[in-house]
């Protein structure tokens, strides 16, 4: 029986704008020839729902591989609202595969159906003011997930930046934007994603949010010293908060040399699995597996190496029940925490 797949984190919703941004829904339901996701390929790995982010690239990223937008000069706010629209297409014209979640009740109740959740997640608050409305209106738009930074400074703190190996410790904690920016998601019972803070921007969220702490897309730094893995300092906190880390699929996140190289085994990402369960406990640890955004081991290649991954845990003797908590139940227990349903 193929297991079913909540994912914490993936840029689909980039791929699409950048690439087909003419007709993404046609695109993403007939199938993506690049890219880890589209909608046969979820089905064939089992992929039923998840966080799909909304991402403000660099230019030289978009000059990098998409180099027919790089004359385009949008807002960083149009960018993601664009990147929103796509989403919601996505859902309105699924003739019913695909639906829009903004509750926990939602995203079981897809699960139920054979349907695909869908999760706003904005990666990167740039462009936000320091008032909230921008939070607020994203919010009655349908966003219920935010992680206030990506790799760059913006008027909230500063995002982890490094090379490789190096502490996530890369730089001053959270403006007072910053703070009133967690107050605001806070009140609006949004999760948070902690992924790409630096090491003292966590820390202040620790001190100030009132939810459980969650890393969407993040591995164990004590297995691959990358400054955007998390400690193990950190991962209690996680585990002490109720929160979850999602586990992220990059090779240069999994390996113990940083490497991107897709020459990487699946046992990379059992060992971090295995070091997360072990500080925290297997009640917080899940996927989040940055499809769309980093290069993945090429034995799992894509969403339809999701079965395979499986398979290796059973081998380790992961049983039918922890196996399900890391797919989809420890993502459902959180979100329904912190959406306080």
């Amino acid at each position: 029986m193929l297991l079913k797949t909540f994912d914490g984190h993936n840029d689909l919703l980039l791929n699409l704008w950048l690439h087909h941004r003419d007709d993404p829904v046609r695109a993403f339901f007939a199938g993506i020839e690049k890219g880890h996701l589209d909608f046969p390929r979820m089905q064939q790995g089992g992929f039923a729902g998840g966080l799909f982010a909304m991402f403000v690239p660099p230019p030289r990223y978009v000059q990098e591989v998409a180099p027919q937008r790089a004359a385009e000069k949008l807002a960083p706010l149009e960018i993601l609202r664009q990147q929103l629209d796509i989403l919601k297409a996505l859902a309105a014209q699924s003739a019913g595969r695909a639906r829009l979640c903004l509750t926990a009740a939602d995203i079981a109740a897809c699960r139920a159906d054979n349907v695909l959740a869908l999760v706003a997640h904005i990666e990167g608050a740039d462009g936000f003011d320091a008032d909230g409305e921008a939070l607020e209106a994203f919010y009655q738009a349908g966003v219920r997930s935010i992680g206030p930074f990506w790799n760059l400074p913006n008027r909230f703190g500063e995002g982890v930046t490094g090379k490789f190996p190096n502490s996530p410790d890369s730089g001053p904690g959270l403006t007072a934007a910053g703070e009133a920016l967690i107050a605001a998601a806070n009140r609006h019972h949004m999760l948070i994603d902690v992924s790409h803070m630096n090491e003292k921007a966590f820390w202040d969220t620790a001190r100030l949010s009132s939810a459980p702490l969650v890393a969407t897309h993040s591995n164990a730094h004590a297995l691959c010293p990358q400054p955007r893995n998390l400690t193990d300092d950190q991962l209690r906190a996680i585990r002490d908060s109720g929160g979850v880390v999602g586990v992220n699929f990059g090779n240069a996140f999994l390996r113990a040399d940083g490497k991107r190289d897709t020459d990487t085994s699946l046992i990379e990402i059992g060992k971090h699995i295995a070091h997360l369960i072990a500080i925290m406990g297997r009640d917080h640890v899940a996927i989040g597996s940055d499809f769309d955004g980093i290069s993945v081991p090429e034995a799992l290649k894509d969403v339809t190496g999701l079965p395979p991954l499986y398979a290796l845990l059973r081998s380790l003797d992961y049983d039918q029940s922890a196996l399900e908590q890391l797919a989809w139940g420890n993502w459902q227990r959180v979100l329904q925490q912190i959406w306080q349903e």
